[in-house]
């Protein structure tokens, strides 16, 4: 069994700052892509950023420049720091990983959710 835990969400005004973190746990032999989306209410759930198993980052025009997508891999762990937020961001961000799993072959998986609120 594989989880993905999330933390870090919350309210911020416009401007400020925010880190969530995710981290997978259970039986993980190797883990490939890890991801980061988000969904907002009445919106369909849209990609944020990836990161390969090598470190290599992408991102959606919406965050470019202002969201940084890392990992640690010895902890099997993505991070997403967000910069700059706009009320525009307000959503429910979910994490995403591609995992080879020790017994049962490979499989995607996703977090709970976590909420973040931009508002003055």
């Amino acid at each position: 069994q594989v989880q993905l835990v999330e933390s870090g969400g919350g309210l911020v005004q416009p401007g400020g700052s925010l880190r969530l973190s995710c981290a997978a746990s259970g039986s993980i032999f190797s883990v490939y892509d890890m991801a980061w989306y988000r969904q907002a209410p009445g919106n369909q759930r849209e990609l944020v950023a990836t990161i390969t198993s090598g470190g290599t980052a992408n991102y959606a025009d919406s965050v470019k420049g202002r969201f940084t997508c890392s990992r640690d891999n010895a902890k099997n762990t993505v991070y997403l720091q967000m910069n700059g937020l706009k009320p525009e961001d307000t959503a429910v961000y979910y994490c995403y990983a591609d995992v080879l799993r020790r017994l049962g072959g490979r499989r995607n998986y996703w977090g709970q959710g976590t909420q973040v609120t931009v508002s003055s």
